[in-house]
């Protein structure tokens, strides 16, 4: 059995489409990187706006058009809240509401049992999962994803993936700190991801916490280093403060932390717990004792009753505060969300206004930003070829000049680690300096 697995959305789906398939593969079956070479296909899918479950239906009837004889497995968020759209859809198999891997393993192969020895001492046939707990490495990618909780309790207004998802649960701290110990030895970085990890902790017995758990992945798993996923910036402590400025970039400066709006009305119409001001405070806190810093954030533009003067608000916002990029989306109003009911809806046309006018405000704030780091140390981890990589604030830079590349030949020595040294260039073409490479091959 031939499996292509192909994944929409987060980081979070993408580690569970990885414990997908790890426990498919311990079970027989051969994952493809060729989608017209499989058998079956797996669709990990997201529900965060209207257009992600759009581009998975796509996805389906255009996999179905190409090869009619291959069968689908739908999966994930979208999955979880639409089960019977997609169990009606031509060339689906089966329907795995949520991201459970041996759910999804045992959907892909079928006849797949173990045996078991019960303690009464009477032998038992039963389907029974042998992929492990913990993952071992994402395929093929320099940074590995580290789950370290699922779901959200808290309840925005425009959210669909608290339904999806359920209710925050937290991993035990040793099976993060195996699971790390794991991940380090295939990759260089590690991005601590789930649906709302700043409540990370808060179910656990002795109501540990995020920073608590940095702390200990910094103190337990050496010779890598860990990124924080989107966290709120009224949950990043003073303990994950200090680890972020005095880490050594262990724990890299970087922080993706949702503003959503810079306008109070809004806020309060979206649910959110944080005022305009709350969130301003914090991040100039922050951005005042942790340099450099990446810094970004999403933001929705014109949801229900946002008014030119909130709208004006939040720019003013992003241009006051130090970011490095935004995801700037319009409002989509998804199907059980409370924010779907609001009256005074934006008109499209504004609401795409708004957006592009806050992305150009995001981008002439990133240029300016990666000029600032010319000449300044970092240290990148490698992508894909070698070619490229991303520093520890976020930003994607060539390794080595690539016009010196082109003109005299050479490559990036293969690593599996960092390259560490100084940002050259310009805000369009950043590059970290090294020493002086081998001849291209085949290139």
């Amino acid at each position: 059995m031939r499996v292509y697995y192909q994944t929409f959305g987060c980081k979070a789906n993408q580690y569970d489409t990885e414990r997908m398939r790890q426990e498919s593969e311990a079970r027989g079956a051969q994952t493809t990187e060729v989608r017209s070479e499989a058998d079956l296909v797996v669709v990990n899918t997201c529900t965060v706006t209207n257009q992600a479950d759009a581009e998975a239906r796509r996805f389906i009837r255009r996999l179905r058009r190409e090869s009619p004889e291959t069968e689908v497995v739908v999966a994930g968020c979208s999955a979880a809240l639409r089960e019977p759209e997609y169990r009606a859809m031509p060339g689906v198999r089966s329907v795995v509401r949520g991201h459970d891997p041996v759910a999804v393993a045992s959907v892909v192969v079928p006849d797949y049992f173990a045996q078991i020895e019960l303690r009464t001492g009477l032998d038992r046939i039963d389907p029974e999962p042998i992929g492990g707990d913990l993952l071992r490495r994402r395929r093929g990618a320099a940074r590995g994803w580290l789950k370290v909780q699922d779901g959200c309790d808290r309840k925005c207004s425009f959210c669909a993936t608290r339904l999806a998802r359920g209710v925050s649960r937290s991993r035990p701290v040793e099976e993060v700190v195996a699971e790390a110990r794991l991940m380090s030895d295939a990759h260089a970085e590690l991005v601590i991801t789930g649906i709302h990890i700043g409540h990370y902790g808060i179910d656990l017995e002795g109501a540990y916490s995020l920073s608590r758990l940095c702390a200990t992945l910094l103190d337990r798993v050496p010779g890598v280093r860990f990124r924080l996923g989107s966290i709120e910036a009224t949950e990043v402590d003073d303990l994950m403060v200090d680890l972020l400025s005095t880490s050594d970039a262990r724990l890299v400066p970087h922080l993706h932390m949702p503003l959503q709006s810079g306008a109070d009305p809004v806020l309060r119409a979206m649910r959110r717990w944080h005022t305009r001001e709350q969130y301003r405070t914090r991040v100039l806190e922050i951005a005042e004792r942790v340099s450099p810093l990446g810094l970004g954030a999403d933001v929705i533009a014109g949801f229900p009753g946002e008014s030119d003067r909130d709208h004006a608000s939040t720019r003013a916002l992003i241009e006051e505060l130090p970011f490095t990029y935004l995801h700037v989306f319009p409002f989509s109003p998804r199907t059980g969300t409370a924010a779907a009911e609001l009256p005074d809806p934006v008109p499209q046309r504004i609401a795409g206004d708004r957006a592009r006018e806050l992305r150009d405000i995001a981008q002439r704030s990133a240029a300016a930003y990666r000029a600032s780091r010319v000449g300044t140390p970092a240290g990148v981890v490698p992508e894909g070829d070698g070619r490229r990589g991303l520093t520890e604030d976020y930003l994607r830079v060539d390794i080595g000049d690539r016009e010196e590349r082109r003109e005299r030949g050479v490559r990036p020595k293969p690593t599996g680690g960092l390259v560490r040294g100084t940002l050259r260039g310009d805000a369009d073409h950043l590059y970290i300096e090294t020493p002086r490479q081998t001849p291209l091959i085949n290139a």
